[in-house]
């Protein structure tokens, strides 16, 4: 499809939804707001991605028995968010008829359809209904009702998960500043949250004792809360998704008033000299003049000190990977030669709480900008961990009399992947399959951008 006929089909469908046309149906977000538009069409162009399994395999055997071991890629641009969901490994196919398939709340925070349908059907109703089942409710891209009411630039929190999660940390979005709100805006997205079971899953941010890893770790170990059983060493796993808005939270950007606003969405000056703020949201050190200046005198030594710490904690983070691979295979082998629950549990408590922080700190996008030092405490504190697990397990073992354990090769994905029995050829074919005969056929047009 053109870049031209693409924004015609948009202007209709947004039209259609409410999102580009003002609640009197007279404002088109488009005229109204000309600059902010086209620079939100612009996120188009951040059409590049990382295979994240290809580029780490280790990642596979740490994620194990959960969805992520099939398929994780680095970000694209926001208009990619209802295609990159719909298209990949994660969310599959449509379930059989006996079987539960995965949630709609997959959906939540990828389209301002989901506000929509959480008002229609309830939350929970929303979030009882399979992520398949709502794929032709699906019309809009992440998009100006997702952080704007209606046909105006006044600031929301349209998802109710960031509402409540807002006034769980003593923060409630209308008792804060614009700057404030615009930080909370990107947080109610950029954020971890999980799937409340006995809820009917719907997506729950896992704040009541605070945001910090310790805080939630505390509220998950204390309802005994588990995502998946890893497969192979026995531990009931936790996973972190993106808590950049818990690591700028605390961070020196947060109590200097810098936001996500600042850093990725600068203000711009168009060509009649107005400023604006510019909707590509993208990386922050290409606006360095405009995002960063006031504090950081030079854009070199800033980029140098950001690579530095990129590798530091990238660094720290290989350690804990290669501690953990090597704990839920000692784990394997002394649930194989007979250890009992009570010999384990002091591992295997060990593991759960090493990976947590590990993921705490590398799913959050870019913590070595936005909180380097907590993403160094975290890891340092998941070596700690992940070694006293290594510790314990060693004990079991020479009890056990076991005298050798199995680490398989996993020096590429299609081996890791091969290690836990993840036949990704065969995913891949069921999904293209169900792309082709369901996606591309009765699901919007948009399900299809940037593919």
């Amino acid at each position: 499809m053109s870049p031209l006929n693409l924004k015609l089909w948009l202007f209709i469908l947004l039209g259609a939804s409410g999102n580009a046309v003002a609640t009197d149906g007279t404002t088109d977000i488009a005229k109204s707001y000309p600059k902010q538009y086209k620079t939100w069409e612009a996120t188009q162009e951040q059409s590049e991605r990382e295979d994240v399994l290809a580029n780490n395999p280790r990642n596979v055997i740490l994620w194990a028995g959960s969805s992520y071991a099939k398929e994780y890629h680095t970000p694209r641009g926001h208009q990619f968010a209802v295609a990159d969901v719909s298209h990949t490994l994660r969310t599959g196919v449509a379930p059989k008829a006996v079987e539960k398939g995965l949630s709609a709340s997959c959906w939540t925070c990828k389209t301002p359809d989901a506000p929509r349908l959480i008002g229609e059907l309830g939350f929970e109703g929303y979030a009882a209904k399979n992520f398949t089942d709502l794929g032709t409710e699906i019309k809009n891209v992440v998009y100006c009702s997702d952080c704007h009411e209606s046909g105006s630039e006044k600031l929301t929190l349209p998802r109710p998960h960031a509402r409540d999660a807002m006034a769980k940390i003593h923060q409630p979005f209308e008792q804060q500043s614009a700057t404030v709100q615009g930080a909370q805006v990107c947080g109610q997205c950029h954020v971890t949250y999980y799937f409340r079971p006995e809820k009917s899953n719907v997506v729950n941010i896992p704040w009541i004792f605070g945001n910090t890893a310790d805080d939630i770790e505390k509220y998950y170990d204390t309802r005994r809360f588990y995502e998946w059983i890893h497969p192979i060493s026995k531990t009931p796993m936790l996973k972190a998704r993106h808590p950049e808005y818990e690591h700028w939270n605390r961070s020196k950007h947060a109590e200097l008033g810098v936001t996500c606003v600042t850093c990725h969405m600068p203000e711009a000056i168009d060509e009649n000299g107005k400023v604006f703020t510019n909707h590509k949201v993208d990386k922050a050190l290409p606006y360095f003049k405009s995002s960063c200046k006031g504090c950081h005198s030079s854009q070199e030594k800033m980029a140098q000190r950001l690579t530095d710490l990129k590798h530091e904690i990238n660094a720290k983070a290989k350690d804990v990977e290669e501690l953990l691979v090597k704990a839920h295979y000692e784990a394997k082998a002394a649930w194989g030669a007979g250890a009992t629950w009570e010999q384990m549990n002091d591992a295997i408590m060990d593991i759960r709480h090493s990976q947590w922080r590990w993921d705490f700190a590398m799913s959050s996008h870019g913590i070595y900008a936005h909180n380097p030092e907590e993403g160094k405490q975290l890891l340092n504190k998941a070596i700690e961990q992940a070694k006293s697990a290594r510790s314990s397990l060693s004990k079991i073992l020479r009890q056990l009399k076991v005298e050798h354990v199995y680490y398989p090769d996993i020096s590429s994905k299609a081996k890791a992947q091969q290690a836990v029995g993840i036949d990704e050829a065969e995913l891949v074919r069921e999904k293209k399959a169900f792309i082709e005969e369901e996606i591309n056929k009765h699901w919007d047009p948009v399900t299809q951008r940037g593919y």
